[in-house]
């Protein structure tokens, strides 16, 4: 017993040491101080957020702050424009704490500082990010590409209230009109019913802000960028045939045009494509002028290129290319020997209802393929570039450089196919909806070895995908991304979409392409790809202000 009884009172001691250890342990835990740090950086509640002319900043309230310093810049902090102190973590800017109005229709950049008591303790600098104010409440029409020339501007409003008067050009950094570039043109009382007058005068490649006045009241003002000086019709080698509508007037000017010649059309008129085979260098193109309506250009066929010629360019510039017929036509279609050109360029183009843009064979060689800020839609099996020449034959026809930049693809059947080696393809801020028929190729390069890669590779960048041309409304989707060829092709790839219901067939893929990075489908993305509509329809996407067309991007 008396060894049971030390044995039981040896672990009671034990126990009971124990619970001091652990009581002093847990006082010091609860008397021990920490060394104080500084406050964290402010961080948003809800977005900034304009309201007319003033922002709203609103951030989430941090404990132990005293109050807050805003910063607000026009030029990511390169200046400060206005440091506002405030005592509340919700503050909205305008003139009572600035002293004057935020310019309207302007992007400003916001940045916050947390206050302790103790200024040592004060939060690092937060960038809360950017927000543009608000435009003035107007009358006036956000003008579109078609309603400014080189040397005019029309403006168009909503006839209501007070007749409008007059019309100023101001400098675009005179952003409280105070100094106008010109006296002010009248505006007659039909223009302001019709909604609409012209402002003349202005100089190439400048931008303005044009405002609207009742009297000496102020009605608006937008912002316009005039275009590069257009084309001189009474310069040598310019064929000036705007004021003839003969749908073969095209022809004719091509058929007697010397080399390098460029053809002025009239917007709004239909012309047909030349008969004759080409042989010269030649420019197809649309002299400036009001109205969205483009000078067409049709053919029921295709045209052709004569044997041995050498041309330097052929291009369409501000067209609509159509054809008649998806299963037929052609802008070029060729079978000749020793044809060299230079560069085949579509630039600010509508083109479509083709069964193919181009297609080469016998021993034609293209330099350089150009499809610039251009629509493209309604595109069959021979695709937008295909070299041809039968497997039999040696694959002499050719194009070596392809350039897609800042461009629209819409129900396109087939991409680029080839039997011979290109020396690079590069696809740039495009929108692709529609895109390669299912199971059909956006690439194919079938030369076989030695004819069947691109040399100095592929770069896709900027650019957005929806999913494959299901012409059957089977609801599903699929295509071949590299159909043949490009074993030894290096592939870049650099801010790329493609929505959730894009895919390749198996064995197909692009090596690193994004698939379903965006996670809705192409419905969701653009506002009516039926009827070649890609504003955004999804205002909450990533790559809006980066990705796409830049005809299409949202704006800041």
């Amino acid at each position: 017993m008396k060894n049971k009884s030390n044995i039981f009172n040896i672990k009671t001691v034990l126990f009971l040491c124990l619970i001091i250890t652990v009581f002093n342990a847990c006082s010091k835990d609860d008397n021990e101080t920490f060394e104080k740090t500084r406050l964290f950086s402010p961080v948003l509640n809800a977005g900034l957020l304009a309201e007319g002319n003033s922002i709203i900043v609103n951030m989430g309230k941090l404990k132990g702050a005293v109050g807050y310093t805003i910063e607000v810049s026009r030029d990511t902090f390169q200046t400060i424009e206005y440091t506002v102190p405030a005592d509340t973590n919700y503050v909205k800017l305008n003139e009572n704490n600035l002293g004057e109005e935020l310019f309207w229709n302007s992007l400003y950049q916001v940045r916050a500082t947390a206050h302790d008591a103790d200024p040592q303790y004060d939060s690092k600098v937060s960038d809360l990010g950017g927000v543009r104010t608000e435009r003035f409440p107007s009358i006036l029409n956000v003008p579109k590409t078609f309603d400014v020339t080189d040397i005019a501007a029309r403006v168009s409003w909503t006839p209501l209230g007070d007749a409008i008067t007059g019309m100023k050009a101001f400098a675009p950094d005179d952003l409280r009109l105070e100094t106008p570039l010109f006296p002010e043109t009248p505006v007659t009382e039909e223009e302001f019913l019709a909604g609409e007058a012209i402002f003349n005068g202005l100089s190439p490649e400048t931008e303005y802000q044009i405002a609207i006045y009742s009297g000496t009241e102020l009605r608006g003002w937008v912002n316009y960028t005039t275009k590069i000086a257009d084309i001189d019709p009474t310069s040598p080698g310019v064929i000036d045939i705007r004021d003839n509508e003969n749908p073969d007037a095209v022809s004719d000017a091509v058929a007697a045009a010397p080399n390098g010649a460029i053809v002025l059309v009239k917007r709004g008129v239909t012309y047909n494509f030349p008969s004759d085979r080409l042989d010269k260098s030649i420019t197809i193109r649309a002299a400036y002028g009001f109205g969205e309506q483009k000078a067409k250009i049709v053919t029921s066929g295709s045209w052709d290129i004569e044997a041995g010629s050498t041309i330097d360019h052929i291009r369409f510039i501000d067209m609509e290319v159509r054809g008649e017929d998806f299963g037929g036509d052609y802008v070029f279609n060729t079978n000749r020997s020793d044809v060299y050109v230079g560069e085949i360029l579509f630039d600010n183009c509508t083109m479509g209802t083709f069964r193919g843009l181009v297609r080469i064979r016998g021993t034609v060689e293209v330099d350089n393929y150009k499809i610039m800020n251009t629509v493209v839609d309604s595109i069959g099996g021979y695709g937008l570039f295909t070299t041809d020449t039968n497997p039999s034959d040696p694959p002499t026809a050719r194009v070596n450089n392809i350039v897609f930049s800042g461009s629209t693809f819409n129900k396109i059947d087939t991409g680029i196919q080839s039997r011979n080696n290109s020396q690079s393809i590069i696809i740039e801020d495009c929108t692709f909806a529609n895109f390669i028929k299912n199971g059909a190729r956006m690439f194919r390069y079938r030369g076989g070895d030695g004819n069947d890669n691109v040399i100095n590779g592929i770069k896709i960048t900027n650019s957005i995908f929806g999913h494959s041309w299901d012409q059957a409304e089977s609801g599903t989707y699929g295509m071949q991304g590299i159909a043949q060829g490009l074993a030894n092709t290096n592939f870049e790839l650099l801010n790329n979409y493609s929505t959730t219901n894009f895919s390749f067939s198996e064995g197909t893929e692009i090596p690193g392409f994004p698939i379903g990075n965006y996670t809705s489908t192409q419905e969701d993305l653009w506002v009516d790809t039926d009827n070649n509509d890609f504003n955004f329809k999804d205002i909450g996407f990533f790559g809006k202000f980066s990705a796409g067309a830049p005809m299409w991007r949202t704006k800041l």
